[in-house]
């Protein structure tokens, strides 16, 4: 599937590929909100000085997913009291954690659905509370490459798609999520954007580059792709 976009260089799944890269940096959001639940302070506050227990670093953990390995940097603390639960200890695989943060990077599924996940999982070992700081900190991270500002010109941009499950009326569905990645002035290639559509109608494709314009691309030379209806 991946062929003339892996031809460019460009690696969307798998060791070292854009999407693993995307699901890392909400997991370690989580985990870091997860972690100042438990210290009861955020990083920083001088609130610190009235705990005995502190932050204390990270380890590296290996965890597989459906889009490839990712290597999380897992917060610890100082006084070892704390038990990750968003990725437990001893956890080697996401079990669909991962098919649902590609989902809300895509718009594809709601941050009250990871409420519903979370809760319905771990919600025996978390406080509703805990659970809600650890989404609204995902939510800020995917929010934030959602909105981020493109640049004004890329030579090329490939397109392609993987499929990821969203859950629908309760039921869980497969679907393709729509990728764009850019290659800049530098030959540096960017994740722009994935989006979730049933059909890869004129429609959808119009919604996708009023998307990229509205972020400031007004100008690319060569789209790569591969039989996109609609495009």
């Amino acid at each position: 599937r991946f062929a003339q976009i892996d031809a460019g260089g460009v690696e969307l799944t798998g060791d070292g590929g854009f999407v693993p890269a995307l699901v890392k940096a909400a997991l370690e959001r989580g985990l870091q909100a997860e972690l100042t639940s438990h210290l009861g302070y955020e990083k920083g506050s001088s609130e610190a000085l009235k705990h005995a227990n502190s932050r204390n670093g990270t380890t590296p953990k290996t965890v597989e997913s459906e889009v490839g390995p990712i290597e999380l940097d897992v917060p610890r603390d100082r006084g070892g009291s704390f038990t990750p639960r968003l990725v437990p200890k001893g956890q080697r695989r996401l079990g669909g954690l991962d098919d649902m943060i590609i989902s809300l990077y895509a718009g594809g599924m709601t941050i009250r659905d990871i409420q519903h996940h979370l809760a319905s999982t771990i919600g025996t070992d978390l406080s509703h509370e805990t659970i809600s700081n650890i989404t609204d900190a995902v939510s800020e991270e995917v929010l934030a490459w959602q909105s981020r500002p493109l640049e004004e010109f890329y030579p090329v941009i490939y397109l392609d798609a993987i499929r990821i499950k969203i859950r629908e009326n309760s039921q869980v569905l497969n679907r393709a999520a729509y990728i764009a990645v850019g290659v800049d002035l530098e030959g540096i290639k960017h994740v722009l954007g994935i989006w979730v559509q049933d059909t890869e109608g004129s429609a959808f494709w119009a919604h996708v580059c009023a998307d990229l314009a509205n972020r400031g691309v007004q100008d690319v030379l060569i789209v790569c792709c591969d039989g996109l209806k609609g495009l």
